[in-house]
């Protein structure tokens, strides 16, 4: 992959929005210009759950993933950025779909309160 290839997608959660692009990398999450681990104080839950489309095709440390996400609480946006982390791959590969949707990490759960 080139250096300056992203793939862009765009998701949503609850009253979240996130847009998310994905490039090669080494595995660096940065969520509203700082990483994952901050933005999130570290909770190992909601980082474990960004994890979960490139767990699902076994491709995690592969790229890095930048996001602004607006609106909603920490669990709102860590849903919406797992679901454009799950576009985004498709974006790159269409392969990917049937994978990503078996493991249920494209759909949005459009649940609002």
């Amino acid at each position: 992959m080139a250096k300056d290839t992203y793939f862009y997608a765009l998701g949503r959660r609850k009253s979240a929005t996130a847009r998310v692009r994905l490039q090669g990398g080494k595995g660096n999450i940065t969520v509203n210009g700082q990483p994952a681990e901050e933005y999130f104080a570290g909770s190992k839950y909601l980082l474990a759950k960004l994890q979960q489309p490139f767990a699902a095709v076994d491709n995690t440390g592969k790229f890095d993933v930048s996001a602004v996400v607006s609106g909603g609480g920490h669990e709102g946006q860590v849903e919406a950025i797992r679901l454009g982390i799950a576009k985004a791959l498709t974006v790159m590969d269409e392969n990917l779909k049937s994978t990503l949707k078996k493991a249920d990490l494209l759909s949005r759960d459009s649940r609002e309160k």
